[in-house]
Parts: C-alpha cells; sequence; structure tokens
C-alpha cells in the first residue's frame, strides 16, 4: 500500500510536470514600414554583406582582423560568453535529482546513573554505544510549475545576451577602426596640401621681396605675405601632432602598443560605395544585436515571472536514501542485515511570508513591463540611427559635389592670381587671399570626403552589419 501511495505521488509529479503559470509577453511590433530619406528598391540591404565583402581595402581588413583578436573589450565580451556558458550548464541539471554520498560513525557514553546508561548496561553489557552508517541520499523537485524549466529558459536568454553583446562590441569595433584609419588618411592629405600651400607661399614671398627691392611695394607687403606663409607653416606642426595622435589611438584600439601604422591607401582614391541600399526596417529585428539583446532581456524577464510565480503554488519533494547501517563495526558491511532504506514525499505550499512572494512576483512583472519599453526604444533608436547615417549619406555627396566644385574654381584663380602678380597685373593682396582661399577650400574638401566614408561605415554598422 505504502509502495502504491509513493508510486502514486511520483506519477501525480510527472503528470503536473511541464505545467506553465504564466504566459510569455509577445514583442511589440514598432518598426515603420521605410526608412526616412530611403530610396527602396529591394529588401536587400548592405547590413546582410559579410565584413570582407564590404570593406574591401586590405589594410583596413588587416586592422580589423587585429582588433578582433587583441581589443580588450572583445576579449572581455568573450570572458562574458564563456561564464554565460557555464550559468546555462549548470541551469540544465535543474531537472536532475541532487545526489548526496554521507559516511559517518559516532561513539556516545550515556551516564551509568541514566535511563539510557542503565538500559544500555542492562541490555548490552557496554557502557557506551557507537554508530557505524553509510548512505547514498537522493532529492528531487517535481516541476509542476514550470519554474525550473523557466530558470533553465531564463539561463539561456542570458547566455544568448552575452552572444549580442560580443557581436554589438564587434560591430562598433569593425566601425571604429575603419572611422580611424579613414581619419589617418585624411590628415596625411592635409598635410601633403599644407606643405604644398607653404612652398607655393615661399615662393610668392620671393616675389615680393624682389619687388621690394625694386621699389614697387612697401614692407607692408612682406610683412602680410610672411603672415601668411606662418599660418601655412603653423598647419604642419599641428596635422603632425594629429597624425600620431589618431595612430595611437588607432593602435589601442587594436590592442597594440602605440606605433606607427602602415597606410597603403590615400583618401583621393578611396571610392564612395554608390548602391548603398539600407532594406526595411523590420529586418533590423533579426540584424541589430542591441535588439536581439532586448529581445532576450525579454525573455529573461518573462522567465523570472514564470519562476516568481511558481513558487507562490505547492512544491512537490521527493526524498530518498539507502545505505548500510550498525552500531558494531564489525557488523558494519553484514548483508543484508545492515541495509536500510528510506523514501518520501511530501507537498509544501507556502501560506504566510509577509507578502514577500507576492511582493517578488508584482516585481517581476513590473521589470518586465520596463523591458517591453526597452525593447520600443531599442528599435526606434536604431531606425533612427539608420535614418541618420542615410540622411547624412545623401546630403555630404552633395557637399562634396559642391566643395569640389569650388576647390577647382579656387586652384585656377590661385594659378590665374600668380601669373596676373607677375606680370604687374594684380596686387600682393589678391594673390594672398587666393591662395587662402586654396587653401581651406582643399582641406574641407578632403574633410567632407572623410565625412562621406565614416557615413557609409556608420549606415553599415547601423543597419547590423559587421558581426558576421
Amino acid at each position: 500500500m505504502k509502495r502504491f501511495n509513493i508510486i502514486a505521488i511520483l506519477l501525480l509529479a510527472l503528470i503536473w510536470s511541464g505545467c506553465s503559470v504564466s504566459k510569455d509577453l509577445s514583442l511589440p511590433n514598432v518598426a515603420p514600414g521605410l526608412f526616412r530619406n530611403a530610396i527602396q528598391k529591394d529588401s536587400s540591404s548592405i547590413g546582410d554583406l559579410p565584413l570582407k565583402n564590404f570593406i574591401n581595402d586590405l589594410t583596413v581588413q588587416h586592422l580589423i582582423d587585429t582588433a578582433l583578436l587583441k581589443n580588450y573589450d572583445m576579449q572581455i565580451a568573450l570572458k562574458n560568453i564563456d561564464a554565460a556558458e557555464v550559468l546555462f550548464k549548470q541551469s540544465k541539471l535543474g531537472y536532475l535529482p541532487e545526489l548526496k554520498l554521507q559516511v559517518a560513525a559516532s561513539s556516545s557514553r550515556p551516564s551509568d546513573n541514566s535511563l539510557n546508561g542503565l538500559s544500555l548496561n542492562q541490555f548490552t553489557g557496554s557502557t557506551h554505544v557507537e554508530d557505524y552508517s553509510a548512505n547514498l541520499g537522493v532529492f528531487w523537485e517535481a516541476d509542476i510549475w514550470g519554474k525550473i524549466r523557466n530558470q533553465k529558459a531564463g539561463a539561456l536568454a542570458s547566455f544568448l545576451q552575452t552572444e549580442e553583446a560580443r557581436k554589438a562590441v564587434q560591430t562598433r569595433l569593425v566601425a571604429n577602426v575603419a572611422q580611424g584609419y579613414y581619419n589617418l588618411l585624411m590628415l596625411d592629405a592635409q598635410l601633403e596640401i599644407a606643405k604644398k600651400n607653404l612652398k607655393l607661399n615661399d615662393s610668392t614671398l620671393r616675389i615680393i621681396h624682389l619687388q621690394f627691392d625694386a621699389g614697387q611695394v612697401t614692407s607692408l607687403a612682406i610683412q602680410q605675405a610672411e603672415a601668411q606663409q606662418l599660418n601655412a607653416a603653423q598647419l604642419i606642426p599641428r596635422l603632425e601632432q594629429n597624425v600620431t595622435l589618431q595612430e595611437n589611438a588607432l593602435s589601442v584600439l587594436i590592442g597594440t602598443l602605440p606605433q606607427s601604422i602602415n597606410r597603403t591607401s590615400r583618401l583621393d582614391k578611396m571610392v564612395i560605395p554608390q548602391d548603398l541600399n539600407a532594406g526595411f526596417p523590420s529586418a533590423l529585428l533579426s540584424r541589430r544585436p542591441d535588439i536581439k539583446s532586448a529581445e532576450l532581456a525579454l525573455n529573461v524577464a518573462n522567465a523570472k515571472v514564470g519562476v516568481a510565480k511558481a513558487s507562490l503554488y505547492p512544491s512537490l519533494i521527493i526524498t530518498a536514501s539507502g545505505g548500510v547501517n550498525s552500531f558494531k563495526a564489525s557488523n558494519w558491511f553484514s548483508m543484508p542485515a545492515s541495509l536500510f532504506g528510506l523514501v518520501s514525499g511530501g507537498i509544501t505550499q507556502p501560506i504566510f511570508q509577509r507578502g514577500q512572494l507576492k511582493s517578488n512576483l508584482e516585481l517581476a512583472k513590473i521589470d518586465r513591463e520596463k523591458t517591453v519599453i526597452q525593447f520600443r526604444q531599442s528599435v526606434i533608436n536604431a531606425v533612427g540611427e539608420v535614418s541618420d547615417e542615410l540622411t547624412k549619406v545623401e546630403k555630404l555627396k552633395t557637399q562634396y559635389s559642391i566643395a569640389e566644385k569650388r576647390a577647382q574654381t579656387l586652384q585656377q584663380a590661385s594659378k590665374n592670381a600668380s601669373l596676373l602678380f607677375k606680370s604687374g597685373m594684380a596686387n600682393y593682396l589678391e594673390v594672398i587671399t587666393a591662395q587662402g582661399n586654396l587653401l581651406q577650400s582643399e582641406l574641407e574638401l578632403t574633410a567632407i570626403k572623410t565625412e562621406q566614408l565614416n557615413a557609409v561605415v556608420g549606415l553599415y554598422r547601423s543597419l547590423g552589419g559587421g558581426w558576421n
């Protein structure tokens, strides 16, 4: 009869196992149909392109490969994955019973004048009693309300979150390395422009000195020409400083000590991609690591609600133990006389814990609602980032076209001013002004070209590209 009762309890536990007391909260649909300022052609997106296909420059690819291997943020992200994997593997053992082995020996001597002492002397003729036991115990909690399953689901979502965090670190790292390299190319180009302009100013200053010696101009002309020359000369050490600082920043980013960065490219040789399709916003939900992480956070919150609610309901616990026991060491392993066994099952229902369990459930629900809000916010932020980068790409294209025409016009104006100055048909102020305008326009042109390259990389990152 007792065996039948135990079997009935076990069968009841198995029937109830897997019952869930909470329902998962579905993801809200907040993605718009199209990106702002996007000219939609089809569902394809540059965010789907593998990194090697999107960035063709071999030097940038080498820097990115080095960063993915040595960058310390990346290494920490990988260690977080290892830690989460350990916790996830531990959660998978929740369905298994706890198994404990215990070996014990004891000796006690009751008082000769006590009832135990008198009884011991009467029946055993001894003044002390010994007890030797070795047993194996099993403890198992039936997953009636899905508590263990929710714990496992939460651990899995947390583990996957660390993977998405690694992807997010990688996408930003890829973008930062590429943009850092493009900034370095811009500084190289600006340094070359400054040196070229300085030589042009030197030539102009020599002519003005000759004119001064001939009495054609005053000392004011020499002073203004020298000031223009010093302005160009001052720009060179400033740009050289920025080059070194950018190299140091890029070195730290790729996980190496500050050093010179090898450049095999020139800014004017870099090609801006023209076909930059963004696809549909709904694709961000499966591609952006931060959105995937927010989605997994909702899974974790759902699981915590399930665990908190299951804690309000009865727990069915099955225990069993068995082994050998004897009050004499010589009879310890005498079989089967020393064998013993115990099986028990119990249902525990929390009744009064000062509202703690209900408070835990309410807090878990509030946290889940906060997670939904954070998910909505992550989607809106992602769509906003893509829209920003699309606007930059489009407007910078127009800006570059205008700046390029302006630079070409000022190049011709500077040449004409120099020729007219040499022939006496233009004064030194016109030459200095033309050279100064040319310097600023060429520097601005390199800055806009770099902004274009950075905007393209920013669009790729905001679309979730760079981790595959």
